[in-house]
């Protein structure tokens, strides 16, 4: 999915959720089913969320029999969450509606969306989500972080004081409802990773060699395999988070990729 699709998509998707009240009594998806792009509604007190992180996690991945093939990956937790922003909209009787931003590492995700896991209602009043969307369904190459957007109507009534949203490598709090909390984006994205000289968490850098051709671990804020000349691969699990990084005998990324 490209990226000006996918923006118009959840741009399209937060309009309708603002002006139209009766979107917000759409039923919960079943288990197992694939969550809306916009979202899952949150489970009402006392009632189990629908379809939690292991359920999700474990759908399949290639087409059904018979039907065409599927360009995007299973559901999964996004690279991280940058904001929250909770609206509380006058025309659809004071509901709220959850609006969350994070990154994902490639254009190829599609359709992010936020998936309630608080059963019933919860002691510290705290709404859980973990912000999801279709991974690739292979190895991504290096390139900038692009930006999601997702949200998710909750009924007038509710008993959340408060909004978390998860994502594979953070968590965001929001505390007050409604209002606003963000986190600052990761320093480096890695997108012009390759060439440049890796150092390790510990080590010092090359000598001689400038700060601006550094690729610092410390930096870099997800999952990483590092692949040294002498290094075997034991196992290929594959991660759409996990960056992998190819380095020559003087620490030298000669390749990589989000896989």
């Amino acid at each position: 999915m490209t990226r000006s699709k996918l923006f118009a998509l959840t741009c399209l998707l937060a309009a309708t959720m603002l002006s139209a009240p009766s979107q917000g009594q759409q039923q919960p998806t079943a288990p197992g089913a694939q969550p809306p792009a916009g979202g899952a509604r949150p489970p009402a007190a006392g009632a189990p969320a629908q379809g939690g992180p292991q359920a999700q996690g474990s759908q399949q991945s290639g087409p059904p029999p018979g039907g065409p093939e599927q360009t995007e990956g299973p559901p999964w937790p996004i690279m991280v969450v940058t904001s929250i922003e909770v609206l509380r909209s006058p025309r659809a009787g004071g509901m709220d509606v959850v609006r969350a931003r994070g990154l994902v590492t490639s254009t190829g995700w599609g359709e992010p969306h936020l998936l309630p896991i608080t059963h019933g209602e919860p002691l510290d009043g705290i709404l859980d989500l973990i912000f999801q969307a279709h991974a690739p369904t292979g190895a991504a190459g290096l390139g900038p972080f692009m930006v999601v957007e997702a949200i998710l109507p909750v009924e007038t009534g509710h008993p959340y004081k408060g909004v978390r949203v998860r994502s594979s490598t953070n968590a965001v709090t929001l505390k007050t409802l409604p209002g606003y909390a963000e986190t600052a984006a990761p320093k480096e994205d890695c997108a012009k990773c390759v060439g440049r000289y890796f150092v390790a968490k510990g080590a010092n850098p090359p000598a001689g060699v400038a700060a601006d051709n550094l690729v610092r671990e410390a930096d870099l804020a997800w999952p990483l395999r590092i692949i040294k000349p002498t290094d075997g691969i034991p196992s290929y699990g594959f991660d759409p988070n996990r960056l992998t990084l190819v380095l020559s005998e003087d620490s030298r990324i000669v390749d990589a990729a989000w896989d």
